[in-house]
């Protein structure tokens, strides 16, 4: 009985399992169920209480036991509710779309689908597809959808259409610095009011000083002890300081006058600021104008004339602000050159030689009309960033270059090509300036770039200059600084000025022997640094600038 039991109820689990077969087996599906249907009503007319054993001759499901038969019962009712959901239907159609949905297979793809289902088949294959040779990165299919992207940058309108391309227009570069008009400017100042009386008043103050200032007669040195005496004498004060520029200043002169304080400093912007520090309380002294569109590297008063102030710029003109009739007279110029540096050839300032960036050198003559040069020379150099003129044989000539420094005469000059005299080769690297000693010129002072400041003695110009003193000295004045020019004090000729980086500010001032004479201190008055700095031809008043347009200055 046990026997035929199990035997029924496998038959049924293999009969109700067949319902979840593909649609290709539907036959054999049916089949089953109507065995299990045919036994359901077989055991339904029988009584679900009795528990008497079936008489023999009936078939073999009917030895099952009550609880046996409800359950085959309940697997056909699943099994029927199943079938009705039609579930495998579902699944082929699926199927049949996703495959229509699929592009052809390539014949490499074929030939793969076909060996994995042969390896299927046998057994074989999951071996095979396991191992690196066959197994092979995907292709990335040319329908896929890939990762969003932003159409702002993709030029796209949001509803996919493309945007049209923006017309480009020509884009107008403007000059930072335009070149301002030739000829003659007026002297307007830029701070003030051009009809005042106080700006009249300033330049009826300039002329009248120019014409009571004489010339300086040569005086005796004085000893070290008493020039050092009277620098600590000189002190700086909050009227002692004041903006007279915008940005940096590149050059800076005072007035040879006895009477009146005067100070001229050249600015980065071109402008040339005028401080007079004898005005009265409610004044403000500070005169700017504009009389160039680049920076200003050289300023000088003019030895015949204290009324005539020339300034050189590196937008290729060179001009004399006359305050007598309040114009600013175009002397030089070159547009398609940049200027660096000028000085006088003759005592009366009527000749100039002017030294330009890319190496070359131009003689001018003011008394000649026109605003062209005499004669133009290529020298040596490939760069000139300062001239000087020797003070006593004036044919004689220096030039700071790149890397070394050059000694000249203007009588043997060659406008195809000219050798200098001397050569100062001691030099590694660039050269700020180089100047003549400002009474006899013996001596010639250099800054470079290496930390030193070299004085040469010049006494007998022949064919080497010795060296006599290097001083250690810090001149790295970095990007945003004016860079170091040691000068002399015209009233000590054994003695430099010179800016320094230490900390507290100060001015420093160096003896020809390398010995340090005096450091002017400012306190709170001076918490910058003065890169160019100039002393008074007679008075004890040193006037230094700094990279924001202040001009300090120290007097007794």
């Amino acid at each position: 009985m046990a026997a035929t039991s199990s035997k029924a109820e496998s038959t049924l689990q293999k009969t109700s399992l067949d319902v979840y077969t593909e649609s290709d087996k539907q036959q054999h599906k049916s089949t089953s169920d109507t065995v299990i249907l045919r036994e359901v009503d077989r055991e339904s007319s029988q009584d679900l209480d009795s528990d008497e054993d079936t008489t023999p001759g009936l078939d073999e499901f009917s030895g099952l036991s009550p609880y046996e038969r409800k359950r085959l019962k309940n697997i056909s009712e699943n099994a029927n509710f199943f079938a009705s959901l039609q579930l495998s239907e579902s699944a082929a159609r699926l199927r049949e779309m996703i495959k229509r949905r699929q592009p052809p297979a390539s014949k490499r793809e074929r030939d793969r689908e076909r060996e994995r289902e042969r390896g299927r088949d046998t057994g074989r294959g999951r071996s095979r597809l396991h191992t690196g040779s066959l197994m092979k990165k995907p292709k990335k299919r040319e329908n896929e959808t890939g990762c969003r992207r932003s159409m702002r940058l993709l030029k796209v309108d949001p509803s996919g259409v493309s945007l049209p391309a923006t017309p480009t227009q020509p884009t107008i570069i403007e000059d930072e610095n335009p070149m301002l008009p030739p000829g003659p400017l007026e002297m307007t100042p830029e701070n003030q009011d051009a009809d005042s009386e106080l700006f009249k008043r300033f330049l009826q103050t300039w002329a009248e000083v120019s014409k009571t200032s004489g010339k300086n007669t040569e005086k005796d040195l004085p000893n070290i002890k008493s020039y050092k005496a009277n620098l600590n004498g000189m002190v700086i004060n909050e009227d002692t300081v004041r903006k007279v520029t915008k940005g940096s200043v590149f050059s800076v002169a005072l007035h040879p006058s006895e009477i009146r304080t005067l100070v001229a400093a050249g600015a980065k912007s071109g402008q040339v600021g005028l401080w007079d520090l004898t005005h009265q309380s409610k004044e403000d002294g500070v005169y700017v104008f504009q009389p160039h569109s680049q920076p200003v590297s050289c300023l000088y008063f003019s030895p015949a004339n204290p009324a005539h102030i020339l300034s050189l710029s590196y937008d290729g003109t060179l001009r004399c602000g006359d305050f007598s009739r309040a114009i600013f007279e175009e002397v030089y110029r070159d547009e398609r050159s940049s200027f660096s540096s000028f000085d006088f050839l003759g005592e009366d300032a009527s000749t100039l030689i002017v030294g330009h960036w890319n190496g070359n050198i131009s003689l001018v003559d003011r008394r000649t009309p026109g605003t062209s040069y005499e004669k133009l020379i290529n020298s040596s150099l490939r760069k000139i960033r300062t001239v000087h003129v020797h003070p006593v044989h004036r044919q004689y000539f220096i030039t700071a270059g790149l890397r070394d420094t050059h000694i000249y005469d203007t009588r043997h000059l060659n406008p195809r090509g000219s050798q200098p005299l001397i050569s100062l080769t001691e030099h590694t690297k660039s050269i700020a300036s180089a100047y003549f000693s400002p009474l006899t010129g013996n001596k010639v002072v250099t800054t470079c770039a290496d930390c030193k400041l070299r004085i040469f003695d010049s006494s007998c110009i022949s064919s080497e200059i010795p060296l006599l003193t290097t001083i250690r000295h810090n001149t790295i004045t970095g990007r945003w600084l004016t860079r170091f020019q040691a000068v002399w004090d015209p009233k000590q000729e054994d003695c430099i000025i010179v800016g320094s980086m230490a900390h507290p500010r100060r001015v420093e001032i160096f003896h020809e022997t390398g010995k340090q004479v005096h450091s002017f201190f400012g306190g709170e008055c001076l918490v910058s640094v003065c890169s160019i700095n100039a002393m008074h031809p007679t008075r004890y008043i040193l006037a230094g600038g700094n990279s924001s347009g202040k001009v300090h200055v120290f007097m007794s």
